[in-house]
């Protein structure tokens, strides 16, 4: 069996560039084919029913966040890091994460 991800090598925050973080545990293959959504949200807005009613093309939506602002990185709907916007190859658009986002587990 092929893993995929050898190809693949993220930079990793706090290595040197071309040095690979510690492999995960094997114990974790069983839950690397399982698909996950990811979401990259960059600002909300809150408005009444009839205000969206009147958007219409060109309509401009003021969101929550200021230029230049890191985007929050969702997957299956939890805040598990921040990042920013990039312009990939064929003209779209990316995240490169920035920061990690820890969660407060209670127990």
């Amino acid at each position: 069996m092929s893993d995929a991800t050898d190809d693949f090598e993220p930079a990793t925050p706090g290595l040197p560039a071309g040095e690979r973080p510690a492999a995960p545990p094997r114990d974790l293959e069983a839950v690397y084919d399982i698909p996950v959504q990811v979401s990259a949200v960059l600002g909300r807005a809150t408005m009444q029913v009839s205000q969206l009613l009147k958007l219409g093309r060109g309509a401009v939506v003021e969101l929550d966040r200021k230029l230049g602002e890191a985007v929050d990185i969702y997957v299956n709907n939890r805040l598990v890091a921040r990042g920013e916007v990039v312009m990939v190859e064929d003209n779209r658009l990316g995240i490169t994460m920035t920061e990690i986002v820890k969660a407060d587990r209670a127990v």
